[in-house]
């Protein structure tokens, strides 16, 4: 069932929880509509090693594809994999290694947003 007019919010809770079915740890759904005129979610995980950040990078560009049709318009890192985004215009994914979302702790750059709930 390809459903390519899923709503932006839906797009990240589904990205969230491709990521939570691969063990991502602390996935975290910000609506950043408000703060940044670029995207209107960012989908942030970490994973505990380099092969885990492209497994779950992977887990996202296939549900994604699979349940919606649609492709990213840019991904970026998979070669490092260090920090993948994923990049489908009003949903952004952020697939971190572990050290380094500490590093950069972008959720602290957008700390007055609160995060939605995506679990079931």
């Amino acid at each position: 069932p390809v459903d390519s007019g899923i709503s932006s919010r839906d797009l990240a809770v589904l990205a969230a929880q491709a990521l939570d079915e691969k063990q991502a740890s602390d996935v975290v759904v910000l609506p950043v509509g408000d703060v940044l005129a670029i995207t209107e979610f960012f989908v942030i995980a970490s994973a505990s090693n380099k092969r885990q950040v492209k497994a779950l990078a992977d887990a996202v560009l296939t549900a994604v594809r699979d349940l919606t049709g649609r492709s990213p318009l840019r991904s970026e890192g998979a070669g490092e994999q260090q920090w993948v985004l994923i990049d489908y215009g009003d949903v952004v994914v952020h697939v971190f290694a572990d050290e380094t979302r500490r590093f950069y702790e972008i959720e602290r750059l957008y700390k007055d947003v609160q995060p939605i709930s995506w679990q079931e």
